[in-house]
């Protein structure tokens, strides 16, 4: 994922918030394989497809799985197929890289303003992809789903981090490229910043 079409914002801001799958880090790929085997493992394999997967991307996992079980006439477990989930993906983190467009642009900014990850994903799951990418001491915060009440399209990561970096979220600009993350800034009164992807690009 290289060449990225993105209107980086003009110098002024704040604060930098990043999503962190997708818009920091090329995880989707192993989260989507990490997707198909939590739902394989519930004998549900087949339900997620890609296009779809890419459309809740932001989302948290047990949200994901109420939406699936919704959708697919299901009973599955959300709890128990999102730890499935986590399970798999934890063993695809030699398969992460950086997106260097949006990773530069951190890098360029480390230490001259306040910076966080605000992500769906679980703590634990952060964390350790943070560390993976060697970028952990990048940020001021880091707000998973875990600590808000509402994930992803909610505006809670966003404006938590805000609150964490004590910037109003008028003066923040996140970096996002999920939809459901996309509609989470702009609710939280945030600039938003598109990082462009092959589903999100109209």
């Amino acid at each position: 994922m290289s060449n990225l079409d993105i209107s980086y914002p003009e110098p002024g801001y704040q604060a930098l918030i990043f999503d962190l799958d997708g818009t920091l880090v090329n995880s989707m790929p192993a989260h989507f394989k990490a997707w198909c085997l939590a739902l394989e493992d519930h004998g549900s394999p087949g339900v997620f497809p890609e296009d779809v997967f890419y459309a809740m991307g932001g989302r948290p996992s047990r949200d994901i799985v109420e939406i699936i079980n919704g959708e697919r006439g299901l009973k599955l477990d959300p709890e128990r197929v999102a730890l499935s989930k986590k399970r798999h993906f934890m063993k695809e983190l030699d398969r992460l890289e950086l997106i260097e467009e949006i990773a530069s642009f951190a890098r360029e900014n480390r230490g001259k303003v306040p910076m966080a990850v605000a992500s769906g994903g679980s703590r634990v799951v952060v964390e350790k992809t943070l560390q993976v990418m060697g970028i952990s001491d990048w940020f001021d915060e880091v707000v998973s789903s875990d600590e808000v009440a509402n994930g992803k399209p909610a505006p809670d990561v966003f404006i938590e981090a805000a609150a964490r970096l004590g910037v109003s979220p008028s003066n923040c600009v996140v970096f996002e490229d999920g939809r459901a993350g996309i509609e989470a800034a702009i609710s939280a009164g945030m600039k938003v910043v598109t990082v462009p992807t092959q589903f999100n690009v109209q």
